[in-house]
């Protein structure tokens, strides 16, 4: 294909990663999907895997594990944009998190790389309620959680791979900071409410002061930096109201409208995600 791209896809099995890797593999361009698993590895704890997975890349679209607020991640991403450099890469694309000071600290790295770029800031992901660390309280039926009334536009990821597809095949958003964030507003009560509504079953909310919340996880043997990571989202984030803001750039991207969390909801109740027995995950 005259217009093939080989596309290095970082944390190609995550939540927006497959997606990724999905479309461009699609549409025809060569991915190579960078994880531990993948062939050749790339481990964020082995900063000897990078080069190799770069290797041939015009393009890399790069999703940071856990986040890009924790320690460690600047450090990170500056030694990754460094070996982008030499290995020739013509493109980054970085998936950043909305409202996230430390996480603009590498996005800075990627802007001054001299390496044309693309930011995705996405806000919390709709799929945190069905892939991630939610989804085991939903089960139980006993959702408690900090930051009870802390209006949030959750974003689901399928609009985030669209854009950060569009971003990596298209000049036109190279020097762009794009902010993702779906078209309403929901507290957690209203997410459990909408998720007990459309499953039929009755999931309790209760609000939890956040000294309470991360103490129970370092009780349930949570890793520390975990704990620590959570605590930044709910005080940092979820305690900023700017972070509530519904911005337009999902349309601005793709020419339509984001995907509304009812949704979201429709799909993930038809895949009985929800109605699964907690211990046979």
């Amino acid at each position: 294909m005259e217009n093939m791209n080989n596309i290095l896809v970082i944390g190609g099995t995550g939540k927006t990663g497959q997606k990724v890797v999905k479309r461009l593999s699609e549409a025809g361009h060569n991915v190579r999907i960078g994880s531990r698993s993948a062939t050749p590895a790339f481990d964020w704890e082995n900063p000897e895997t990078w080069s190799q997975s770069m290797e041939g890349m015009d393009k890399v679209y790069i999703t940071f594990q856990p986040d890009l607020a924790v320690p460690g991640a600047l450090e990170a991403i500056e030694e990754l944009t460094k070996k982008a450099k030499q290995s020739n890469v013509k493109k980054l694309v970085l998936l950043s998190g909305k409202g996230e000071r430390e996480a603009e600290l590498c996005e800075q790295v990627v802007i001054h790389s001299g390496l044309d770029y693309t930011i995705v800031r996405a806000s919390w992901f709709n799929q945190n309620f069905s892939e991630s660390f939610f989804l085991e309280p939903i089960l139980e039926g006993f959702v408690a959680l900090p930051q009870a009334e802390a209006k949030v536009p959750y974003v689901d990821t399928d609009d985030i791979a669209d854009v950060a597809v569009a971003a990596l095949l298209g000049e036109e958003h190279n020097g762009k900071i794009y902010q993702l964030t779906g078209p309403r507003q929901l507290t957690f009560k209203e997410v459990i409410q909408e998720i007990s509504d459309a499953t039929g079953r009755d999931i309790a909310f209760t609000p939890i002061a956040l000294p309470a919340y991360t103490q129970v996880m370092k009780q349930q043997g949570v890793p520390a930096d975990f704990v620590w990571l959570i605590e930044y989202l709910f005080s940092e984030v979820l305690g900023n109201p700017n972070n509530a803001e519904i911005t337009h750039d999902i349309e601005k991207v793709l020419g339509r409208k984001p995907k509304d969390f009812s949704q979201y909801v429709k799909e993930t109740v038809a895949t009985g995600i929800w109605n699964t027995k907690v211990g046979t995950l």
